[in-house]
């Protein structure tokens, strides 16, 4: 893709569905009884590989337009796959899905593209196997594919040793089959999707402070779910916003979860111009429209609490410290390196090619913003954050851009090219 600057950003957009919640929106749909109506469901690679998922394990689910349709069959009601189940490029899908497939009465396994079968699994696995679930994998389980041999789960006491929404909602939908309470304390809040749609489902979840206590159940009943624009995708625009002057953009239906919305946080300590508009709660998630205006950032430093909460934003907020004024220091970010690509790495390789003085460290990054980039031949390294976030460093860079691979942005936002072009 070819991305050539540009002197300004305008207008009003709605942005596609939250990709997490559309995730579990299928999930949740499957398992409960009756029907479930999804509208604003994320038409991308990522939650259309849920899908698949689901059907070849008997659940039927129609799609049409952005409307999603799950005919659920119960807690129990899925059937055994007549083939491995391919997750694509997911994450999400293999993790959470192997918290739901650890309870079932059949044998599962699950495999994913180049990028999945390199992503950590023992992280999901060991915990799962706490619970009594049999799971194993390349190298003991560190990686997919995963074999699974449903079995009778019961309750634990598990510490997460880092804040990570995909661990905690794999023993979450374990929990949901599992003997006993499962309890469940994480460092610092991590997205809480799974635990507002499983009550929204009729699950029994409470959540204090950083304690997630979770009970069986006997049933969940289907549910019509409207899914909020997706803010990490929103995420794109609000930067390039603020960076180009006499900017002012409108995104409407945005999902604002106080466990996502770090990247509104961290820009308004950078100085950014940032109004939430027409506040309320839509299926349980607080939902707002989003008011921007170009803004003379400066730098400042991200880290502990609030990694969790912008942590798939980070890319996107690199590109825009790169013309913040002064210094912006982005650490407590290990967790980057084990996404889509090695993100840290990544994004410093790609940035110092359009001239950007950045530095990579051993958990984020140093960058030294003011400095003019350059349109220059980047790598999306098949990552669809990467990509859309240099897409944004070249709208204020000198001369053309041309991202490699770029085709990645399918993943969360097919539309993602289209969209910069219309405004």
């Amino acid at each position: 893709m070819i991305v050539n600057p540009k002197d300004r950003i305008n207008g009003e957009i709605t942005v596609p569905g939250d990709k997490s919640i559309s995730h579990r929106a299928v999930m949740l749909g499957s398992i409960a009884e009756g029907i479930t109506e999804v509208t604003g469901f994320l038409m991308g690679a990522d939650c259309l590989s849920t899908i698949e998922c689901f059907r070849t394990l008997g659940i039927p689910i129609e799609v049409n337009d952005k409307k999603v349709t799950i005919h659920g069959k119960g807690l129990l009601g899925l059937a055994a796959p007549a083939k491995t189940l391919d997750v694509g490029n997911s994450g999400t899908t293999i993790r959470l899905m192997s918290g739901i497939l650890s309870a079932q009465s059949f044998s599962s396994d699950l495999t994913g593209d180049a990028s999945i079968q390199k992503r950590p699994m023992l992280r999901i696995v060991a915990p799962l196997r706490e619970m009594g679930a049999k799971i194993d994998g390349k190298e003991g389980g560190k990686y997919c594919p995963l074999h699974i041999e449903g079995q009778p789960l019961k309750g634990i006491h598990y510490n997460l040793p880092v804040a990570s929404a995909q661990v905690k909602s794999a023993m979450l939908f374990a929990s949901l089959y599992a003997e006993g309470e499962t309890i469940i304390i994480e460092p610092a809040p991590s997205r809480n999707h799974t635990e507002i749609m499983v009550n929204f489902f009729g699950g029994k979840i409470v959540h204090k402070d950083n304690v997630i206590i979770s009970s069986p159940v006997k049933k969940l009943t289907g549910q019509y779910i409207e899914v909020p624009g997706d803010i990490s995708s929103a995420a794109y625009f609000i930067a390039a916003a603020l960076i180009l002057p006499n900017s002012e953009l409108l995104i409407k239906n945005v999902g604002v979860n106080p466990t996502r919305d770090g990247i509104i946080t961290v820009f308004k300590q950078m100085g950014a111009d940032i109004e939430l508009l027409n506040q309320r709660t839509q299926c349980g998630e607080p939902v707002a429209d989003i008011l921007v205006r170009s803004s003379d950032l400066h730098g400042t430093e991200i880290g502990g609490s609030l990694i969790p909460k912008l942590i798939d934003e980070i890319p996107v907020i690199a590109a825009a410290a790169c013309y913040a004024q002064g210094i912006t220091i982005i650490k407590d970010a290990q967790e980057l390196k084990v996404k889509e690509s090695n993100r840290i790495q990544t994004m410093v390789s790609e940035l110092k090619k359009m001239g950007a003085s950045i530095t990579e460290t051993d958990d984020g990054m140093i960058i030294e913003g003011s400095h003019s980039l350059r349109g220059s031949e980047v790598e999306s390294y098949h990552d669809h954050r990467v990509a859309m976030s240099l897409a944004i460093a070249a709208l204020r860079a000198k001369g053309e851009t041309r991202i490699h691979n770029s085709d990645c942005v399918n993943i969360s936002f097919p539309d993602f090219f289209s969209y910069l072009e219309k405004l």
